[in-house]
């Protein structure tokens, strides 16, 4: 199935201020990365071309930088072919425009994976990310609530986890 998922927003601050936000990304010091509520983005050797790492089981490398621009393929889950992009460019004085797509093609079982797992709490991650970073230049506080769907997702991945830790538990 082919993927195209776009998501966008005006950020009041300037290319060069958004670029060294983006700049933390998956640092110690990440400032647009939601870690208080999504597994952090981590790359062993950092957001150089190479080097792979990425957030809890999607897993990708870094196959272009530029000054405003980072992509990145896709090596896992399986059947998840492309790749993912973060773009910000001025519209305005004091604007910016940032960019977030992935573009890709699924096979197989990630076809499911994505529509009901991943599609949704992907959309929650990035809107939580913009929110973020728009709310490091702005002055009133924005915050995307999230669909009862991917609460419910969140809510079953919580105790599927501790049901796993309680049986893990029982077995030592």
């Amino acid at each position: 199935m082919k993927v195209l998922n776009v998501h966008s927003r005006i950020i009041s601050a300037t290319t060069d201020e958004i670029a060294e936000i983006i700049g933390t990304l998956a640092t110690p010091s990440d400032l647009i990365w939601p870690i208080g509520k999504w597994p952090a983005m981590k790359f062993k050797d950092g957001l150089e071309i190479g080097n792979t790492g990425g957030h809890g089981p999607i897993r990708y490398c870094v196959s272009q930088k530029r000054t405003n621009y980072i992509e990145f393929t896709f090596s896992n889950p399986k059947g998840m072919v492309g790749v993912h992009w973060i773009k910000w460019e001025s519209v305005r004085h004091q604007e910016t425009k940032i960019i977030h797509c992935i573009d890709m093609n699924t096979m197989g079982l990630a076809t499911f994976k994505w529509k009901l797992v991943i599609e949704p709490l992907h959309n929650a991650l990035i809107e939580d990310a913009f929110d973020q970073l728009e709310n490091r230049f702005s002055s009133r506080a924005v915050k995307t609530p999230w669909s009862p769907y991917v609460h419910s997702l969140r809510g079953i991945y919580r105790i599927s986890r501790r049901v796993a830790s309680m049986l893990s538990l029982r077995m030592e």
